[in-house]
């Protein structure tokens, strides 16, 4: 993704995007079309905090997934029936080709024939079987340690790399999913979410609930 988005772009005001994410998939739905895919990809943020916890604990708005750029295409091909339109700053760009995507990180599969957006497609930046954090070049890991799987093969981004995600400029319900998950986070967890927090946001407030024991 560049720094600067390219022109064009149509703005969708708040009530048109709820109305026109109100038939939003659910995790199961997209992973079954996904199965076989040889690519790392995850669910991501609220539901993948509700994957982790075992069950759906608010409703969600819509659903996000994460894939690494090079794996876009196989993901895509999946879903042939649909559109992929590309979306960044409050813009959308319809059925966007490459050099839109190459500007922007999230791709939002919509549905030709009723307009209404299903998912939204999170093109990560990586090197072959290594993460990157799109935040923080310096945070790499292996894919390995990046995804978990719930006990019916969902693959899910790990907890506290979701909380670290939502933790740059947290809303009420990111407040409240972080208390939600706060008492599932083992040692190991607490500490790496806490080092990586201290990295990247030094002081935030969530630390004094990780320091807890």
């Amino acid at each position: 993704m560049t720094d600067s988005l390219p022109p064009g772009g149509a703005a969708l005001g708040a009530d048109e995007l709820a109305a026109r994410w109100a038939d939003a998939w659910r995790p199961e739905q997209v992973a079954e079309r996904l199965a076989g895919v040889r690519v790392p990809w995850c669910v991501a943020a609220g539901w993948a905090l509700d994957l982790f916890r075992g069950g759906q604990s608010r409703p969600h708005g819509d659903l996000e997934i994460a894939v690494p750029m090079a794996g876009f295409a196989q993901v895509r091909d999946r879903f042939p029936e649909y559109a992929f339109d590309a979306a960044g700053s409050g813009r959308v760009w319809a059925a966007a080709g490459d050099a839109v995507l190459a500007a922007t990180h999230q791709t939002w599969v919509r549905d030709p024939a009723s307009g209404r957006f299903l998912f939204d497609v999170f093109r990560e930046p990586h090197e072959g079987g290594t993460w990157i954090c799109r935040r923080d070049e310096t945070l790499r890991l292996p894919y390995d340690a990046v995804v978990e799987r719930t006990a019916d093969g969902i693959p899910y981004l790990v907890p506290e790399l979701v909380l670290l995600f939502k933790a740059k400029e947290p809303r009420p319900k990111d407040h409240a999913d972080f208390d939600g998950v706060l008492p599932l986070l083992g040692p190991a967890r607490r500490d790496v979410l806490s080092a990586w927090l201290t990295r990247m946001y030094p002081g935030h407030p969530w630390l004094a609930g990780l320091a807890v024991r």
